[in-house]
């Protein structure tokens, strides 16, 4: 029946920095995956939820695929096999400004080409470019890679166009299913993991490539009383000139990231935070499987 209410689980997958983030939080209304302009900035799988009058979409947010170096690699990499195993669809993000790159075709040849699941070809950024012939050359470049007539959707994450097309898209590879989650559910994360991701996200925007491969938060306690939230969490570092870099000169820059932290977490959480942040050495804890999971990165398999 046309008319039957459909749920199903959406994989968004792309090479770093396409903007699989953004489309997330341009998806549910608000944000529940960080964005920055840094490589490998989402590390876990995170559910954004969406739901319509016809359909509920869980989306999976992946981290950017590229071949992985190391523990932390690897573990990017299975967040992703495993969230395609389990998909209705697989959401194959593209940056529509340049033509496919290494980076796809690497993503094609490992994660596509022998998949059974049904692709969406999904094109970004057709806001930052302004001449119609060179969108079409790109996409060309990219259809060339599927010997199949697959489906393509156009879209800016950034401005929201043609993401109501996407969506409707979308559907049609759903199967007929009860909601999942209730209507106004947008995640699976907690306040917690939420706190955790926001504080990263400003260390990472404000050390820009000198700190962030090497960088996690944990949260180490979280208390709500009626009017405030204390969140006390800890910053780990590879190195000692790591954690100058986020101390800064006489801690101006641990003050810096704490307060926009703060700021944007009181927006989510809708009331008042204090936070109280800490930076601690764990020296190359990106290669350590046991410092990986005492850092809360332990679905490595």
């Amino acid at each position: 029946m046309e008319n039957e209410f459909k749920t199903g689980f959406v994989t968004i997958i792309a090479r770093p920095n396409v903007g699989k983030s953004t489309l997330l939080n341009n998806l549910v209304g608000q944000k529940v995956a960080i964005t920055t302009n840094t490589a490998q900035t989402t590390r876990k799988k995170i559910k954004g939820i969406v739901t319509t009058n016809t359909s509920q979409i869980i989306f999976i947010d992946t981290p950017g695929i590229h071949k992985p170096l190391n523990k932390l690699g690897e573990f990017l990499s299975s967040q992703t096999a495993s969230a395609i195993k389990d998909t209705d669809l697989i959401l194959f993000l593209t940056d529509v400004s340049s033509p496919c790159m290494a980076g796809d075709k690497w993503i094609y040849e490992n994660y596509l080409k022998d998949t059974k699941k049904p692709v969406l070809l999904v094109f970004n950024k057709i806001d930052t470019v302004k001449k119609p012939d060179i969108i079409e050359e790109n996409v060309y470049s990219y259809k060339q890679m599927f010997s199949n007539n697959i489906q393509t959707v156009r879209i800016s994450a950034k401005t929201g166009k043609n993401i109501n097309q996407l969506l409707e898209h979308i559907e049609k590879f759903l199967p007929a299913g009860e909601k999942l989650y209730p209507d106004d559910e947008i995640t699976d994360q907690n306040m917690r993991m939420i706190a955790s991701e926001v504080i990263r996200e400003k260390i990472i925007l404000n050390t820009r490539d000198e700190v962030p491969h090497s960088v996690a938060v944990m949260i180490d306690s979280y208390k709500s009383d009626e009017n405030i939230d204390r969140i006390s969490a800890t910053i780990y570092v590879s190195t000692e000139s790591q954690k100058g870099i986020v101390i800064g000169s006489k801690g101006s820059l641990l003050k810096k990231i704490g307060m926009e932290a703060r700021l944007e977490l009181e927006k989510i959480a809708e009331t008042k935070i204090f936070l109280e942040l800490f930076v601690k050495v764990q020296k190359n804890w990106q290669k350590d499987l046991k410092a990986m999971k005492r850092l809360g990165l332990e679905e490595i398999e």
